[in-house]
């Protein structure tokens, strides 16, 4: 169903990047009716938004009922953006385009809910399960967020339709009103900090995604990391319901080895679902299926749908198999601890990774490195990896570019060094590409060109 033409009219909003989020929101909010001037930095996105028929212009904040700033542009740390600060000065309210879903699907009368996701990796994973769950229980289903596509592009669900929403630690800063009825906060590890400062900030834009909830409300929070354990204990006292959950130890929802259970026994065998490898993956699963209980869904429907869930493009991807090599596509692994959930699956790799180095580097991915046969470093930050590997050992070459490191790894790997090429870069793709979708397309297109070469 598509929104009321009318929801928003007399609404003045403006939006601020119009990439792959604020362009989408721009046109949702001219469809409803609102009043839009968007703004983008870049000149290129400011063309194309003008062949579509976006009015261009820096908003003014006079009567402006809000500013969607994409996630990615900060109003805080390191430096807000010179219209956020405008925003702030004025008074206006600097919100998610997800908050505007939410209001969105409200004043349309819609009693749809909301189930949101969030935590420093694994979140993509869980909300495409649970919205692959909801699917096979037969419900109106809709998904996006930080997960793409944008949430306010997302259609009106029924009232006995789910939203399911990837939440960023930048979107779950810019919400006001959003309830979510079940939602889950996974893990919290280092990452963002130029945006939020510190630890303690971070963690605090996380907890943001139970606020509101109410004593009808799920909240699953994963226990395998000191900040999360110390979460799911502090919001005991809250409304909600706190469902904690485990890839490994025991919780309300965990695995034990490749069972995944709750307290009534027995939910599925994960072995049977040959997109969810590995103990991250065992944690995902374990938060899908308390979302999507606290949904009231039923067992047998959520092992059905992990056993025929097909995973996700970028995130343990398999690519293509050449003269008995593997070829892994994660490029979603963007920081150490999500590259140490992919390491973690294969006995022996040979490791493409680099870019933009978060904080911290590899450092925690040491107790991987005898895994690797030898790392093969690429992008802006490539030395900063050598240096750590060289410490420790492990063999590596910096190569520069995606292009040098597939032909190297292919050449390595069929003289024997591993069965597997692993790209999980441990790195923001920005240094080169646009986006580690782009980074992980291409990985594809490389690996597809030794087959026909092969």
């Amino acid at each position: 169903m598509s929104f009321p033409g009318n929801l928003f009219a007399g609404l003045r909003f403006g939006v601020v990047g119009l990439g792959r989020n604020g362009l989408p929101v721009a046109h949702a909010l001219l469809a409803m009716g609102a009043s839009v001037t968007a703004w983008d930095d870049k000149a290129d996105a400011r063309a194309q938004a003008e062949a579509e028929a976006v009015p261009l212009g820096e908003p003014d904040m006079a009567s402006l009922e809000a500013l969607v700033l994409s996630p990615g542009i900060p109003h805080d740390l390191p430096t807000p953006h010179p219209l956020a600060a405008r925003a702030i000065a004025a008074g206006v309210p600097i919100l998610s385009d997800a908050e505007l879903l939410f209001r969105a699907v409200r004043a349309s009368g819609s009693r749809a809910r909301f189930a949101g996701i969030t935590g420093t990796n694994g979140k993509s994973t869980t909300t495409a399960l649970l919205a692959h769950i909801v699917a096979a229980a037969g419900l109106p289903v809709a998904a996006g967020g930080n997960l793409g596509p944008a949430s306010l592009a997302l259609p009106l669900l029924p009232d006995h339709g789910i939203y399911a929403l990837e939440m960023s630690s930048y979107m779950l800063e810019r919400i006001a009103r959003l309830h979510f009825d079940a939602a889950a906060m996974l893990n919290i590890s280092m990452d963002h900090l130029d945006r939020h400062g510190d630890m303690v900030r971070y963690a605090r834009a996380k907890q943001a995604i139970f606020d509101r909830q109410t004593r009808n409300d799920v909240a699953a929070i994963g226990i395998d990391d000191e900040r999360s354990l110390a979460m799911a204990e502090s919001l005991r006292t809250a409304p909600a319901r706190v469902v904690t959950i485990s890839g490994h130890a025991s919780a309300d929802v965990y695995a034990a080895g490749t069972v995944l259970r709750d307290g009534e026994g027995t939910i599925l065998d994960l072995s049977r679902a040959q997109a969810l490898p590995g103990r991250h993956n065992a944690q995902n699963s374990a938060a899908a299926a308390a979302l999507a209980l606290g949904l009231g869904l039923d067992r047998a429907t959520i092992a059905a749908a992990m056993r025929t869930y097909p995973g996700l493009p970028h995130r343990q991807e398999l690519v293509g198999r050449h003269s008995g090599i593997t070829f892994i596509n994660d490029s979603k692994g963007t920081n150490a601890d999500s590259t140490a959930c992919a390491l973690a699956c294969y006995e022996r790799v040979v490791w493409i990774a680099g870019g933009e180095a978060k904080a911290g580097g590899i450092d925690s991915l040491v107790p991987y490195f005898p895994r690797i046969a030898e790392a093969l470093l690429i992008g802006r930050d490539a030395p900063v990896l050598a240096a750590t590997l060289a410490g420790h050992g492990v063999a590596h070459h910096i190569v520069r570019t995606l292009e040098a490191a597939v032909t190297a790894a292919w050449n390595d790997a069929r003289a024997g060094a591993a069965p597997v090429v692993l790209l999980s870069p441990a790195c923001a793709s920005f240094d080169q590409f646009k986006s580690f979708e782009h980074r992980g397309d291409r990985f594809r297109e490389l690996v597809q060109q030794l087959g026909s070469a092969s």
